[in-house]
């Protein structure tokens, strides 16, 4: 394990707090923005504004926030990391290299990470919907007559959201922090204004009450804990943006300044509720005097506008690991910043998540019933991190069982019953991250064994690079100026490109560069370590490229390398060709007929892999093959 500040090259004092104002922006605008509606939907799921239902509820959120996000995320799982990177297909990527793994053991932590990694575009596809309608519904606080536009701002306000992605966020990302900031400010002030008018219920910091609650309400109390996961739904963003961070700036940006924003706005909300019990209809806009009311609606849009780009930039984020990790088919994907790594836009996902969140806001129309479709996809990919890190603590850090059980197993217990109190709301809403998920999770799966399926079809018919340099003589075939690069997925077999152009033109290049691109189970590989060369003779080089899941894989910038293990390159005389298969459905398939079906349609609709590998258009020839799977 790593952690990117610590050791000889930790950053300065100032660095980390620059970085600390920028987390505050980017990694905690989801969990900063649940005050708008968590206590409301908690306080209607317990059906009663009595003190001690109160009391309780606050109580649940309070010891949530301390011991799943502070202890959890904020403490532990900033340690979980794979070389400075964190995420649950980061951590899917670490634990497989554990030691003592059985062959069933691997494929059901892949699958675990698959499954955490489709809970998660469950959650972006209702994080932005949610926030954004629960604050422009502060509106009607100040008057009914604004009712009837809460769903068309809303739509408005996510469209133009989604429209400005592919312009990148660089520029407007630097007032991220400072909103964020006075956010945070707000909530705060807010708080400490109800708590001193009723310091009693500061009552709720024993856990007794949560205890209480419980025990008092049973069943309902359970139930209403699938309302309190409200609280926490931006525990995973933590832990999945430490690398663009790092550890210590994400964890002074919690202590400093949003775990007290949070829990003083919460005590401060239910301060409002027992003195007034009617506020419960809002009581997070109704904690603001009258004057500051619009305002208040106008910082908390921007509040959950960038909350929603910050899930937005994830699910970029996700799509690009999970292309690299050969999870799903090739997408496009565009840098929109010279100078800021990581600032990418997937034109394809972007538009398919606007449409999705469009769809969300028009037909639940309101945050109060949207709610219930909230916190199963957040839940479960919880309980997947928990299991992957006992799994990893096991297996790669080599502790045993008893502290496995003793550190992480209270963890899995709590994740487990958040996610069993959300799987009541199935039928209310909870069917849609659900939806969402198994379908991504078809996806991945049936892309991952269709590319296995191939790749074995491919192999069966392939001729080893051994048994043709054998056949090569001199003047034979005729060798012509300049050099020729084959994609290939394995050196040791001639790629089907190269066996095509001999065919029909009858010539050869006077070099011939088989080059296979390897995305590593590690974030990023460092230039020197990317590229190795084998020169096979001939005039035929092997020159396997190495990449990590958060890196674009740059051909041409790699294979300019060359010059450093003997070989010359000139760019200008070198010619790209890439395979492209189209495939077909076989008698016998190898795959059961549905998802045989769903491969050849993915498979179509993958990303051109000479712009995946940003190789210059006018310098590519695609020769294609007929291949039955």
């Amino acid at each position: 394990m790593t952690t990117p500040v610590d050791g000889a090259n930790a950053p300065s004092l100032k660095d980390v707090l620059r970085l600390a104002l920028a987390a505050v922006g980017v990694v905690y605008g989801d969990i900063g923005t649940s005050p708008l509606y968590t206590l409301r939907e908690c306080l209607n799921a317990a059906g009663d504004t009595g003190e001690a239902q109160v009391l309780g509820i606050l109580s649940l959120i309070f010891w949530s926030l301390i011991g799943v996000v502070t202890l959890k995320y904020v403490v532990l799982a900033m340690r979980w990391d794979n070389r400075g990177e964190g995420g649950v297909l980061a951590l899917m990527a670490l634990t497989l290299d554990g030691k003592g793994l059985g062959a069933r053991a691997r494929r059901t932590l892949f699958a675990l990470g698959v499954v955490g990694a489709a809970l998660f575009y469950g959650d972006c596809i209702l994080t932005p919907a949610i926030s954004v309608l629960s604050a422009v519904e502060g509106l009607k606080i100040a008057t009914d007559a604004f009712e009837p536009f809460v769903v068309p701002l809303s739509l408005a306000v996510l469209v133009a959201l989604f429209v400005v992605q592919r312009f990148g966020t660089a520029g407007v990302g630097k007032l991220f922090g400072p909103i964020t900031v006075v956010w945070f400010a707000a909530l705060l002030v807010l708080g400490l204004v109800h708590i001193a008018e009723r310091p009693g219920v500061l009552a709720a910091l024993d856990p007794r009450h949560a205890v209480e609650f419980f025990l008092d309400n049973g069943w309902v109390g359970f139930a209403a804990l699938g309302s309190v996961v409200l609280a926490i739904t931006g525990g995973e963003a933590l832990y999945a943006d430490m690398g663009h961070f790092g550890a210590k700036p994400i964890r002074w940006a919690w202590f400093g300044l949003v775990l007290p924003s949070l829990l003083v706005n919460y005590f401060g909300q239910g301060a409002l509720v027992l003195a007034n019990p009617a506020a419960v209809a809002n009581p997070f806009y109704l904690m603001a005097p009258g004057w500051a009311l619009l305002p208040m609606v106008a910082l908390a849009t921007a509040a959950t506008v960038i909350a929603s780009q910050a899930v937005i930039s994830g699910a970029f984020s996700m799509a690009q690991q999970a292309t690299l990790l050969d999870l799903s088919p090739r997408m496009r994907i565009r840098h929109t910043s010279h100078s800021e790594m990581g600032q990418i836009y997937v034109p394809t996902l972007n538009w398919g998540l606007m449409i999705g969140v469009a769809l969300l806001v028009a037909g639940f129309g309101s945050s109060d019933r949207l709610a219930n479709a909230y916190g199963i996809a957040v839940t479960g990919t919880m309980l997947v991190t928990t299991v992957l890190a006992m799994a990893a603590a096991r297996h790669l850090w080599g502790w045993s069982r008893g502290r496995v059980a003793l550190v992480l197993g209270g963890f899995l217990v709590v994740d487990a019953a958040f996610l069993s109190a959300n799987l009541l709301k199935i039928a209310s809403g909870g069917w849609i991250p659900l939806a969402v998920g198994a379908l991504v999770f078809a996806t991945m799966w049936t892309w991952r064994r269709g590319r296995t399926a191939l790749a074995d079809q491919e192999s069966a018919d392939s001729l080893p690079t051994e048994l043709f340099l054998r056949r090569i003589e001199p003047g034979k075939p005729h060798r012509v100026p300049g050099t020729a690069v084959f994609m290939t997925a394995r050196a040791s077999e001639i790629p089907r490109a190269l066996l095509h152009n001999l065919k029909h033109n009858q010539i050869l290049h006077e070099r011939v560069v088989l080059a296979s691109v390897t995305t590593l189970p590690v974030p990023r590989v460092p230039g020197a370590e990317r590229v190795s060369v084998e020169d096979l003779g001939k005039g035929f080089l092997a020159v396997k490229m190495s990449f990590g899941f958060m890196q674009t894989p740059d051909v041409p910038k790699a294979l300019a390398h060359l010059p450093r293990y003997g070989h010359a390159w000139d760019e200008m005389r070198t010619s790209y060709f890439i395979g492209r298969n189209s495939l077909s459905a076989a008698v016998k398939p190898t795959l059961p007929r549905w998802q045989e079906r769903l491969f050849i349609a993915l498979y179509k609709l993958g990303a051109n892999a000479g712009d995946f590998f940003r190789i210059p258009p006018g310098k590519v020839v695609e020769l294609g093959t007929r291949v039955e799977i």
